[in-house]
């Protein structure tokens, strides 16, 4: 198969940039993008949370909770529900200033809002699982493993991240 050569009128491409590189721009309205992909798989969680959350109350067994497995309960709906409306926050902020010159600004807000949202989402998803093993196993079990549950979110979410980018800031000095 052969390729006809372009019309000698036609528009150049531009010379190619090297690996990495992009205009501040550029880069902002690349991060808030991908900030925005990733805060809507958080969304998605957070909502099944608040469902399993919601449906706990009107079912006949919610009246046998103790005392302290509603305190447990409500604070677990409460942070569900903060965690989003924080997470829903950085959604708000690009349609509320949308085409505002201080892209990067925005980037930067949004993922200290993101990074608020998820220490709501772990606590709410701790908080989940610390009512249903209290119900199912008892206090004396539960809590144990809602602060392994706790550590894991706390590894996995921010010291892992945390780690990678120091290992990598220093691969680079």
């Amino acid at each position: 198969m052969t390729s006809t050569p372009p019309p000698p009128d036609a528009p150049q491409p531009s010379p190619a940039m090297p690996p990495g590189w992009e205009n501040p721009a550029v880069r902002a309205d690349r991060r808030l993008v991908e900030m925005l992909q990733e805060l809507r798989v958080l969304q998605t969680g957070v909502q099944i949370v608040f469902a399993f959350l919601l449906g706990i109350a009107f079912t006949p067994r919610f009246t046998e909770l103790t005392d302290d497995q509603q305190d447990i309960y409500i604070a677990t709906l409460l942070l569900t529900v903060v965690a989003a409306a924080v997470l829903a926050t950085p959604v708000a902020l690009h349609r509320g200033l949308y085409h505002h010159p201080a892209k990067t600004r925005i980037v930067t807000v949004s993922t200290r809002i993101a990074q608020i949202g998820l220490v709501l989402l772990a606590s709410a998803l701790t908080g989940a699982v610390l009512l249903v093993l209290d119900v199912v196993l008892g206090t004396a079990v539960a809590v144990p493993i809602a602060c392994v549950i706790a550590l894991t979110f706390t590894g996995l979410w921010f010291v892992l991240p945390w780690s990678v980018r120091r290992a990598a800031t220093r691969d680079q000095d």
